[in-house]
């Protein structure tokens, strides 16, 4: 599928949810996880164990020295709403005269609504590379910078990045691809598997992964 297809695409949530009852993981000691958007009960920790046996593969297929570093897995959906909602606001901001709905679809480049989230799934993953010592491989712009921060360079394959970092984007693609990983092309960061999204993307009948919650005593 070579269209950039949006979360906000009815296509999207047309996809029916199996739910598979693969458990939530702890990524902390197997991956790098990153702090930056930690929460006290651990969510962004978590994910599919499926998606982490992917991620684990995917690390060995990457240059030497480098790691994956996970900036955030699950979300709840109370969180996944907010973000959404907040979105929506800064756009209404600069954008006064768009519609509801013209808003709620230019969201989308950057946040899922809830009915497509992957994140509330623990399907879907944002991250980046680093080196062994922690620092973060040129990816051309900030991990998580709208569209209007990073001036379009957040889309995957945007066009003027610098040739290092379309180099580096091209290895994480390659590395997250060959473990049957799908990327949101708007993000250079997210990656997902066994979504909604995921199973548009690659023709598959349902997704196994849909809305779940931690398991109870996973917070340390």
């Amino acid at each position: 599928m070579s269209e950039v297809i949006l979360m906000s695409d009815p296509r999207v949530t047309a996809i029916p949810v199996q739910e598979c009852g693969e458990p939530l993981v702890d990524c902390r000691g197997t991956l790098r996880v990153d702090e930056r958007r930690a929460d006290t009960a651990g969510n962004w920790a978590h994910l599919r164990l499926g998606v982490v046996e992917r991620l684990l593969r995917a690390e060995e297929l990457l240059p030497d020295g480098w790691r994956w570093l996970l900036v955030e897995g699950h979300r709840p959906p109370a969180l996944q709403q907010n973000i959404f909602d907040g979105y929506v606001a800064t756009l209404r901001n600069l954008h006064p005269g768009a519609s509801s709905n013209e808003l709620s679809t230019a969201a989308t480049r950057w946040v899922a609504p809830l009915e497509a989230a992957g994140h509330v799934a623990g399907a879907a993953i944002d991250l980046t590379a680093c080196t062994r010592d922690g620092a973060e491989v040129d990816m051309g712009c900030p991990e998580a910078a709208t569209p209007e921060e990073s001036e379009g360079a957040c889309y995957t394959k945007a066009e003027g990045l610098p040739e290092r970092a379309q180099r580096n984007r091209a290895v994480m693609g390659e590395a997250l691809s060959a473990v049957d990983m799908v990327n949101y092309p708007t993000e250079w960061w997210h990656w997902s598997y066994g979504d909604r999204y995921w199973a548009l993307c690659t023709g598959a009948a349902f997704a196994p992964y849909g809305p779940c919650d931690l398991p109870r005593g996973s917070v340390r």
